[in-house]
């Protein structure tokens, strides 16, 4: 252990190595349910320092665990016994490029960061979601981040042009082209992104920028179903030439768990309702907005398929609307046991995904509460239980259905979290058994050894980098 300290100690400096009490800020998730105390903890500050710590975890065959914010929650980040790589110190903004609307940043760039910097140019990174303060541009581009902004902008995946990996041999493959069309060969760029960490660590990225909107229209509206709540969303855009960035979902026990953090929060109107929408359009010019969903709203009021709505008057108003959805991690995780999954459905099967999911799990557990939340937008559902008591088998029943559901209606069980170690086993159930072949044959080809975040993402990956026999022979005959 005291050669491998001075080893790494020569290559980042001896401040930038943490052992014992040093490491506890990395031994433990965001939501407190995966704990293990890494080895080591490294923060490098360049790519090349990474590279060196790299060949040092490759000659000795140890494990690999690159983290960002921490702010996961799925286990991802979760390095123990591993050495655990930091990116924070690479936080650099190296450029932003105002005529192409794009800024080439480093793996630690914090996204609040990046849009303070960018918004000195009357531009904007459109990546949005509670934890924006402290998520980095390494994580998020690793999970694929979605967000409340996919309606318009996409995943993380469609906003990055370019990226910096370093490979578990130390190698730097540099594909930093801020080029919207390349067709030179396999896209390695987007075979990285939403890898976890398993393939190689980023280290930069080249992500594009958009014109900060002059323009928000924000509003909550209320509905007595969700069934039509899709008919409402593409009327709006209809009407708005296609303004909506978000389309959020809010049912009535969310509303009250948000009571339950914030005590002296606000009703989002005069009387409680069932279903309650977050709505915000955004456009670069004034005044063109706020009369076509006036307009919407006005129409659907009358036909009573919205029974209340309210427009935000001001950014106060508007931030007080986003506050309570973006509170919905600290909601979720206020309880424990829980069981909280990241699944998507259709657009049109939404409704009916939430009208018969929780029957199915009373069945089950007929004590058991949930709570959901949804960027209906693009299908994306947070859907929580709470088991009437902490028993692995009922946990593991319950998560079962609400994947099974989700899979039955042509869906996804990881829409926008990532897989890391909580999703391993639905990763090995539902995915198509060709496709793991696949993804474990290029993770044998990218990293031998195993070294790079073992035991996440890949169903049998922890077993392999315990030293079990490797698939690369029969994922030959697949490939």
């Amino acid at each position: 252990m005291t050669d491998l300290i001075e080893q790494l100690a020569a290559i980042v400096g001896a401040q930038q190595v943490l052992t014992g009490a040093d490491v506890a800020r990395w031994s433990t998730d965001w939501t407190g349910k995966y704990k293990g105390e890494p080895l080591v903890v490294v923060r490098p500050g360049s790519r090349e320092e990474v590279a060196a710590v790299l060949r040092v975890a490759s000659a000795r065959n140890l494990p690999v665990v690159p983290v960002s914010g921490n702010t996961g929650t799925v286990g991802g980040a979760m390095g123990k016994g591993a050495i655990v790589l930091t990116l924070e110190r690479m936080n650099r903004i190296r450029e932003i490029r105002a005529g192409a609307r794009v800024a080439v940043v480093e793996a630690g760039v914090v996204i609040d960061a990046l849009n303070a910097a960018a918004e000195e140019h009357g531009l904007m990174f459109p990546l949005s979601f509670g934890a924006s303060g402290s998520a980095m541009i390494g994580g998020v581009l690793s999970t694929n981040a979605g967000g409340a902004n996919v309606v318009r902008y996409g995943n993380t995946r469609d906003l990055c042009l370019g990226i910096e990996v370093v490979l578990a041999d130390g190698r730097i493959m540099d594909l930093m082209q801020a080029l919207h069309k390349n067709n030179s060969g396999f896209d390695l760029r987007h075979l990285m992104i939403g890898a976890e960490g398993q393939l190689g660590i980023i280290t930069a990225a080249v992500v594009k920028l958009y014109p900060c909107p002059v323009d928000h229209v924000t509003a909550m509206v209320a509905m007595p179903s969700l069934d039509r709540a899709p008919d409402l969303l593409n009327a709006i855009q209809s009407a708005s030439a296609g303004a909506v960035v978000a389309f959020e979902f809010m049912p009535r026990a969310f509303i009250e768990g948000h009571f339950a953090v914030r005590p002296d929060a606000r009703e989002p109107f005069d009387a409680p309702h069932p279903v309650n929408l977050l709505i915000e359009l955004a456009a670069t010019k004034t005044g063109v907005l706020g009369e076509a969903l006036e307009e919407v709203l006005a129409g659907w009021l009358e036909a009573g398929d919205v029974t209340d709505a309210v427009i935000a008057r001001n950014e106060t108003q508007r931030r007080e609307m986003w506050a309570r959805r973006e509170a919905a991690a600290e909601i979720a995780y206020r309880r424990r046991p829980v069981v909280d999954t990241d699944i998507a459905v259709p657009l049109d099967r939404v409704s009916h995904y939430l009208r018969e999911i929780e029957p199915r799990l009373r069945a089950i557990d007929p004590d058991c509460e949930v709570l959901s939340v949804a960027h209906l937008g693009d299908g994306n559902i947070h859907y929580t239980c709470y088991p009437s008591r902490e028993q692995e088998e009922l946990v593991a029943a319950l998560r079962t259905e609400i994947d099974d559901l989700a899979l039955e209606m042509n869906g996804t069980f990881s829409a926008e979290h990532g897989v890391g170690l909580s999703k391993l086993a639905p990763m090995a159930r539902y995915k198509d058994p060709v496709a793991l072949d696949v993804m474990r044959a290029i993770k044998a080809a990218l990293d031998p050894k195993g070294i790079l975040n073992p035991g996440k993402t890949l169903p049998g990956s922890e077993t392999e980098a315990a030293g079990q026999a490797p698939l690369t022979s029969r994922l030959r005959e697949v490939l």
